[in-house]
């Protein structure tokens, strides 16, 4: 299927609003007492919203962009992150390392990453949107807590239409037996997990286990059970990480692996780009896709909990060696903002 270009899409816009108070002039605009006071605020933070790894407005993996965050404390970003609610927020700095573009700080709910995979593309698009990179330049550098980290760039006429982040190359560790008690920590059958293959931890700079299941009702049926997988692991003297389940059964939207990241708690990731290059060399690795077809890999997440996303996978190979790792994707950007930084 063949991949789709980004529209940039601003959905919030400004709007007069007619006040009829006491003083007012019918039918004449009025400045809303809102906007009035928030101009009166201190220390206002300017931010792009995106939704990412999608081109349709309110899906995707959300993600907030703040563009002018020169003087911020790390307590304070961790705080507005928090407050915007999002799974991760970027904020914008200049290049500390000779070589890079800019300096790229991600924090999520529990505070700052070194690293995560959606917002990289979408700090990529918010830098073309924002001007801060030439139309037709093809390559950039982020500054992130994990190294240099290199973004190429697609072009659709003078807008960003496709960014593909180099991740590290994979690292397989530890596997977990597919039996009945992994299978019930994740809310399946035991029929469910396709036990041929290993659930095994993968790493291109984040760790996850990768556990494979023969159907798209199976990935959908999953319900992680925090305590009992405990168990599994401490069972199997192996520490604990994220789980990403998927299956290669095909369906309509044309995508190698259906797939969702979904947490001990019950919350689910839309879209999870650092998982994305381990999952496409967990499909290479074992067979699941041949080594002529890893250039070309495509994770259909966050289906299942009604925000689709379409994330990009290409492998370069050497013989069975993987040499490099890129995920792709596109963004559409949904609205722009201020929020107080304290």
């Amino acid at each position: 299927m063949p991949r789709p270009t980004r529209r940039a899409v601003l959905a919030a816009g400004a709007s007069s609003v007619v006040a009829l108070t006491a003083g007012a002039v019918p039918g004449r605009a009025q400045t809303p007492a809102a906007a009035t006071a928030v101009s009166r605020l201190p220390n206002l933070r300017r931010y792009l919203h995106y939704d990412v790894f999608t081109t349709t407005p309110h899906t995707g993996n959300q993600l907030a962009v703040f563009m002018e965050p020169q003087g911020l404390a790390t307590e304070a970003m961790a705080a507005m992150t928090r407050e915007m609610n999002y799974s991760e927020c970027t904020f914008v700095f200049p290049p500390e390392t000779p070589g890079t573009t800019v300096r790229l700080r991600i924090f999520g709910r529990a505070g700052e990453m070194p690293f995560a995979g959606h917002p990289v593309i979408g700090s990529a698009c918010a830098l073309a949107d924002d001007g801060r990179i030439a139309a037709g330049t093809t390559d950039i550098v982020f500054g992130l807590g994990i190294g240099p980290t290199p973004v190429a760039l697609e072009w659709d006429g003078p807008r960003l239409g496709f960014a593909w982040m180099t991740q590290q190359r994979p690292v397989f560790g530890p596997s977990l037996t597919a039996n009945a008690s992994l299978a019930a920590a994740i809310g399946v059958t035991p029929e469910q997990l396709v036990s041929r293959l290993p659930v095994q931890e993968v790493s291109c700079g984040s760790a996850f286990f990768y556990v494979p299941l023969t159907t798209r009702a199976a990935v959908d049926a999953v319900q992680m059970n925090g305590r009992e997988l405990d168990a599994v692991f401490k069972a199997a003297g192996v520490t604990r990480r994220g789980l990403f389940v998927f299956t290669t059964e095909p369906g309509p939207d044309g995508a190698t692996v259906y797939s969702r990241m979904v947490g001990a708690t019950g919350a689910e990731d839309p879209a999870t780009g650092s998982a994305s290059g381990p999952l496409g060399c967990y499909l290479v690795r074992h067979g699941l896709v041949p080594a002529g077809a890893a250039g070309a890999i495509v994770s259909a997440q966050g289906v299942k909990m009604g925000r689709p996303s379409r994330i990009h996978i290409r492998l370069a190979m050497s013989g069975d060696d993987i040499t490099r790792v890129q995920v792709g994707g596109t963004s559409v950007l949904v609205g722009d903002g201020r929020l107080r930084a304290s």
